[in-house]
């Protein structure tokens, strides 16, 4: 990241990024100033300089933009909102953010980048005049933070009406650039999986195929969401199915992780009373469109000798005989069949199928019950919420394991934070989930404005207080027997953060187009000592603390203790899951600390660059080097 844009307190340009890993891997495109040479660039595409062929290419209007949107830094940051937040002392990473989607994935992409193991979004499925999010604003300042809701409780939105005659391309130009940005979250290991109905399905399966590549499709699911029958005389086929594709980040790594699966099915019951517990049976006869080892059997209860094809040769036969493998249904009469126990396929799992069942995985109308449930018997609190049980079965597929998180930037009522809670009192784990929802304003003639919520955000968050509210109820009613030390009391929770315009008011300054970039760094600099002099005072420590960090890829569970080796500073350990540091606030860095970091030299260390003179700054970046951060 440019010196520039890091005092800018802009999260990671993304394009400069991309060009400065083109430059490591292909020097030779670049001209002796370091400059891009498209004409050199051309040549790998087309050795031989003719007008390029004609290829398959996946094209629409405003693609382009679209793709520079997904990778232009964000001037925003996330501000904690400690009142809405719910038991945030055991939140341990679980958050609920209130803001446009695009800005807030770009102020966590430092933080999350590749730390991500699911992704599940419901996008908008443009019909019906469904809204579409708009990502087109002027970059004058006061624009930017109307635009991404700063000034504002609800965001403006866009109706895509047909008669834009851009219908199909406003909806790609939404998703596309959010994709772009979700793939980088995604660990090597990840899977995504976006519901979607039939009016954008087939472009954004190419879409898909363009941002996670072909060769990483996973599946197409067919969820059945309606658990009655149709009967509509005006349509020739009645619509009781949604889609949901699936794609890995790579295929491979992937595999070697391990394939989750789904939890097991088929009728398993013990009427021998094996010691080894419930079994099935499956017929030891081949189907009539398989072949197998031809052998002459003996019914051991009636003498009768069967003579077909088997699934297993006979020695094999005769090793599952002497085991009680072998049974004879039918009161003994029937032919063979071969026993497997539930504790086998419970080992082994169930592989999912790409058709999900209504009954296995839910549908709308339970899920809009245990909506009416939740508010106390509100109806239609939300509109045709997901049922827990479907996003459950895609964190299970996805093999989400103790403390990955699975994020959701479509969070809607807030059903995968439901799915990760309920999962993980199921099996004792702490998967943690991260939520984004657009605070769309809710039209005053709807139920749930009615009763009190304003914007969508508010029913996420709220959906969710409940659900703890409710988990911990229950397992509180089952635990009289506290003697079984292996089960813990469940106690969860979630924090809120907004999605907001920086603490560091040098956001608010622009460079000047005309002036090179050593010369906007000097006017920046002095714009800084100018307008955050005190600027400290006049905000929450911990909102700037939290910008700082997440700028410089913290991820926001971190810890924070004050250290007692500086006699002279403020510093403080911090701590991620992944990385360390030493933070200090202060306006001066005296010489004492500079002598006192000596044994801390391996760490990162983050201060203010004014805090710092010319001396101080050469002596800390001597001590150092890279791992001094001065903004």
């Amino acid at each position: 990241m440019s010196e520039l844009n890091k005092k800018l307190m802009q999260t990671p340009d993304l394009n400069e990024e991309r060009l400065e890993t083109l430059k490591k891997l292909f020097p030779d495109l670049f001209t002796i100033e370091g400059k891009l040479n498209p004409d050199e660039l051309k040549k790998i595409v087309n050795p031989d300089l003719v007008k390029e062929t004609e290829r398959f290419e996946f094209k629409w209007f405003g693609k382009n933009e679209a793709k520079r949107n997904a990778f232009t830094p964000s001037k925003a940051t996330l501000v904690y909102d400690e009142k809405r937040s719910v038991n945030p002392d055991f939140a341990d990473g679980n958050m609920i953010i209130e803001g446009e989607n695009l800005e807030t994935l770009k102020c966590l992409l430092s933080a999350y980048r590749e730390k991500i193991k699911c992704i599940y979004i419901d996008p908008p499925y443009n019909k019906d005049m469904d809204f579409v999010y708009s990502d087109k604003w002027n970059e004058d300042v006061e624009t930017y933070w109307e635009h991404i809701g700063i000034k504002e409780n609800g965001i403006k939105i866009d109706t895509n009406s047909e008669t834009s005659g851009r219908y199909h391309s406003n909806w790609m130009n939404m998703i596309y650039p959010r994709l772009l940005i979700a793939r980088q979250f995604l660990k090597d290991d990840g899977v995504i999986f976006i519901s979607i109905g039939d009016e954008e399905i087939h472009h954004l399966r190419k879409i898909c195929d363009e941002v996670f590549g072909e060769k990483n499709f996973e599946g197409h699911i067919h969820w059945r969401r309606r658990h009655n029958q149709p009967n509509d005389k005006t349509k020739m086929i009645g619509l009781v199915t949604e889609h949901i594709l699936s794609y890995s980040k790579d295929k491979e790594a992937y595999k070697k992780s391990g394939v989750g699966k789904v939890d097991l099915t088929g009728n398993f019951s013990n009427p021998d009373n094996d010691p080894r517990g419930d079994w099935a049976s499956k017929p030891w006869k081949v189907g009539s469109d398989q072949s197998g080892s031809r052998y002459i059997l003996e019914n051991p209860n009636n003498g009768q000798k069967y003579d077909e094809e088997w699934m297993g040769d006979e020695n094999s036969y005769k090793v599952l005989f002497a085991d009680k493998r072998i049974v004879f249904p039918i009161k003994g009469e029937g032919l063979p069949r071969k026993k497997y126990f539930k504790f086998e396929r419970e080992e082994e799992g169930q592989c999912a199928t790409n058709w999900w069942s209504h009954e296995e995985f839910g549908h709308n109308q339970g899920a809009n019950d245990e909506m009416t449930s939740l508010f106390d018997g509100i109806k239609n609190i939300f509109s045709n919420p997901k049922p827990k049980e479907l996003i459950r079965g895609l964190i299970q597929i996805a093999n989400v394991k103790d403390k990955d998180i699975v994020l959701d930037f479509f969070g809607g009522s807030g059903t995968t934070a439901h799915a990760v809670m309920q999962l993980n009192i199921e099996d004792n784990k702490t998967r943690r989930f991260i939520l984004v929802q657009l605070p769309e304003k809710i039209d005053d003639s709807e139920e749930a404005y009615k009763a009190g919520y304003k914007k969508i955000s508010d029913i996420t968050i709220e959906r969710n207080k409940r659900v703890i509210q409710k988990l911990e109820k229950e397992e509180a009613q089952k635990q009289p027997s506290l003697f079984d030390s292996e089960k813990k009391p469940f106690k969860t929770g979630f924090k809120v953060y907004k999605l907001a315009k920086s603490n560091f008011p040098r956001v608010d300054f622009a460079p000047d187009p005309i002036k090179t970039k050593e010369e906007n760094l000097a006017l920046l600099n002095k714009y800084i000592q100018e307008k955050e002099a005190s600027f400290k005072t006049l905000f929450n420590e911990n909102d700037i603390f939290d910008e700082v960090l997440l700028k410089n890829g913290f991820m926001l569970n971190y810890s924070k203790e004050k250290t007692d080796v500086f006699s002279k500073n403020e510093v403080y350990q911090i701590k991620d899951d992944f990385k360390e540091c030493l933070i200090c606030m202060d306006n001066r860095i005296s010489k004492e600390t500079l002598k006192e970091l000596e044994p801390f030299k391996e760490k990162i260390f983050i201060c203010l660059e004014r805090a710092l003179d010319t001396t101080m700054k050469w002596n800390l970046k001597h001590l150092l080097g890279d791992k001094l951060i001065a903004f």
